[in-house]
């Protein structure tokens, strides 16, 4: 580790007044690999009985670092202004537009049912809504397998807020507890793929453990990126998070353990590219007008095309290929719905009530001093 205190405020070098293209355009990137993902692989293999797809892209890599953006972004922004602010930002951008997307997709599941497909009931509603998914996953099943990273960016942000606020987020205890957040799921990898007892998997799959490494390697890159780390003790840290996201995509199978290596490798590359991206220069110089209008409008829509985009798409899929559409057909609307879905959810829901919520707060706590909430990935 380098002698420079290390700290979880954010550096002028990382608090921009203007948004850097080259961030609209990482993040418009993964929400479209999430899209394609979904649409061209994993919307085939839960429901069979569609058509194979002309392009097929099967690796898991969008989410994950959509998850590690949120880690960068949460150093970026924690220290604009009171910390229960920054909190309290982070709860008005996520929770609403999720609440929204949820009770939209159960209604559509109810309203336009696909025989043979998963009927929910009201009490899946309330367990959607309440996130209870990743803690007893067979008693409460997905609305929509998108979901799975919102309680983690809630977790993530909420210890960031209680790190910030105690010693363990400054200087180097901070880097203490990346460490552990990476080596401790790393450590208990054996028992969690051993059949562990039912409480014990619950617990360390409730939190997220498997997943921490992607919101610490987020972090990591912020500390490098503005030169609160060295290179070295950087690579390390990535080093160890690219091993956890290894042995994260393990799957059990019949024959046993199977590695996705292809998702492995691509997350790990996807690592390497947000680095770069924290550390150098803005493209806006090569990247035209034009486009980066149209990159800055999709990225300002992401959060709800991410949630709104994969059960939803799958139905449109199905009733077009009731109706003789192709494969190619189908993953274009699927793509097409998601962008409308999520356009409506951003402007009906997500903004009105961010500005709702944040006036709410500055009304209520008027002697705390008004900042910008920054951008939340």
């Amino acid at each position: 580790m380098s002698g420079k205190t290390t700290t979880l405020t954010s550096a002028p070098s990382g608090t921009r007044g203007k948004r850097k293209i080259s961030w609209d355009l990482v993040r418009s990137g993964c929400v479209t690999l999430v899209m394609l993902y979904h649409a061209t692989f994993l919307s085939v293999f839960l429901h069979p009985e569609l058509d194979p797809r002309t392009f097929v892209f099967p690796y898991q890599v969008g989410a994950s670092l959509l998850l590690l953006i949120s880690g960068y972004f949460a150093c970026v922004t924690i220290g604009r202004g009171p910390v229960l602010r920054y909190w309290w930002g982070r709860i008005a951008r996520l929770v609403p537009p999720f609440l929204a997307a949820v009770v939209l997709i159960f209604a559509v599941m109810r309203l336009v049912p696909v025989d043979g497909w998963f009927d929910p009931t009201g009490g899946d509603l309330a367990a959607n809504l309440l996130m209870l998914w990743n803690w007893k996953p067979d008693d409460y099943p997905f609305i929509d397998g998108s979901h799975w990273t919102v309680p983690l960016q809630l977790m993530g942000f909420t210890v960031a807020a209680l790190l910030f606020r105690s010693s363990w987020g400054h200087g180097r205890r901070v880097v203490v507890v990346l460490w552990a957040a990476v080596l401790i799921p790393i450590a208990q990898w054996p028992l969690r793929v051993s059949n562990p007892p039912e409480f014990y998997r619950m617990v360390v799959d409730g939190i997220g453990a498997h997943r921490w490494h992607l919101l610490v390697a987020g972090v990591a890159i912020w500390l490098w990126s503005t030169r609160r780390i060295g290179l070295a003790h950087f690579s390390a840290l990535l080093a160890a998070c690219m091993a956890a996201q290894a042995l994260h995509n393990y799957s059990e199978t019949p024959e046993g353990l199977v590695a996705d290596w292809g998702s492995t490798v691509a997350v790990c590359i996807g690592m390497v590219v947000v680095a770069l991206t924290a550390y150098g220069p803005d493209w806006n110089r090569v990247v035209p007008d034009w486009l980066g209008r149209r990159v800055q409008w999709f990225a300002g829509i992401s959060y709800g095309v991410f949630l709104t985009h994969q059960t939803i798409g799958y139905i449109v899929s199905r009733k077009l290929q009731d109706a003789g559409a192709g494969p190619t057909a189908q993953t274009a609307a699927m793509v097409g719905t998601g962008v409308v879905a999520g356009w409506l959810l951003t402007r009906l829901v997500e903004r009105p009530a961010h500005r709702a919520l944040m006036a709410a707060y500055d009304r209520l706590r008027p002697a705390a001093p008004s900042s910008s909430s920054g951008e939340a990935a």
